[in-house]
């Protein structure tokens, strides 16, 4: 599969390394962020965060989308 932002910029040299956890394209190296993020399971009446931070695939577009939503970067949230 090609990489949905190198396409509308009509290059098709880049391969997809993954799909944006957020609108679903395919996205290359250049067009991708790994973003952490603390995981929150309910527990009882509080709940549970893990101590590890997962990982998520982002565009480039969806995580300006993101952040421009917020003011600046999420809470819990940062680029690996």
């Amino acid at each position: 599969m090609k990489c949905y932002d190198c396409l509308q910029e009509a290059r098709r040299d880049t391969e997809e390394i993954g799909i944006c956890s957020r609108c679903n394209l395919f996205v290359c190296a250049d067009h991708a962020l790994v973003i952490r993020h603390l995981v929150h399971q309910p527990n009882g009446l509080g709940r549970a965060t893990s101590r590890l931070p997962a990982r998520r695939l982002v565009c480039t577009t969806c995580r300006a989308a993101e952040t421009s939503a917020t003011g600046g970067d999420l809470a819990g949230a940062g680029q690996n």
